[in-house]
């Protein structure tokens, strides 16, 4: 069994794809699989998130003993680590190849991946901290460097390109997601828990002076009704920003 304290020894080589793990003798308990460990750890972690997931409250919602959990995987890191690569295989990468040229590619990889983290609050702190070397998370990550690949992009500026679109997606989808777990947890939507944390905010004479400079744009968002709306609004218009950007510096002269 992998303890987490010698994974924290070596981090740089830490991944559940990365270890050799012993089979185990005997049998495991009837019906219960990998699978069906890690589907029930992401139906957890979308409803209560990463601080609440045990092996306990798993093996009570898969009707199995915690003990038996440990056929299948070594530690509660295993787990996520596998519900993570999970969740990156609902990125539709036919979508992706039937797109046509590298900008469509690209426009179909941030919307699916936004959506994602969205579905997946979890996900994004998740992400950060293990390699990220499953399966599904490198189909992923090779359809986003073929789609760069063929920007015309040097090879030594494609990081750098991958980087201003996906690190920006990820940080979108984050702060997306962050904010419709707020407004669940004030029982509220979103255009309402919107609505209420402006309205304090301009409301409060301390911030009048402050907010000054703001009030346009706060206006100008306020006219485009959802929050939703306001959210594939700019997150379109943004994208569109850093592809016309590539294109810009694929052309220039080296």
């Amino acid at each position: 069994m992998v303890k987490a304290a010698d994974r924290a020894k070596n981090p740089a080589r830490s991944s559940v794809w990365l270890e050799k793990r012993a089979a185990r003798s005997g049998g495991g308990p009837a019906g219960l699989d990998r699978d069906r460990i890690v589907a029930a750890s992401i139906r957890m972690l979308d409803e209560e998130g990463l601080a609440k997931l045990s092996m306990r409250k798993l093996a009570t919602e898969l009707g199995v003993t915690a003990m038996s959990l440990y056929w299948y995987v070594d530690t509660k890191d295993d787990i996520i680590e596998y519900a993570v690569d999970t969740v990156y295989g609902e990125i539709d990468l036919d979508a992706v190849d039937a797109a046509g040229d590298w900008r469509d590619r690209i426009r179909v990889l941030a919307l699916d991946y936004r959506r994602m983290l969205v579905r997946h609050p979890w996900m994004s702190p998740s992400a950060g901290q293990y390699l990220n070397i499953g399966p599904n998370a490198i189909a992923v990550g090779s359809k986003i460097q073929e789609a760069i690949g063929d920007t015309g992009l040097p090879m030594n500026r494609q990081p750098s390109a991958m980087s201003a679109v996906f690190q920006f997606v990820y940080g979108y989808g984050t702060i997306e997601a962050q904010f419709g777990r707020r407004a669940a947890e004030a029982g509220m939507s979103q255009d309402d828990f919107y609505g209420e944390s402006i309205k304090a905010f301009r409301d409060d004479p301390h911030f009048v002076e402050a907010l000054e400079p703001l009030t346009e744009i706060l206006d100008e968002r306020a006219s485009h009704g959802s929050v939703s709306n306001i959210w594939e609004r700019d997150f379109a218009y943004a994208l569109d920003i850093l592809i016309a950007g590539i294109e810009v510096m694929a052309a220039r002269p080296a």
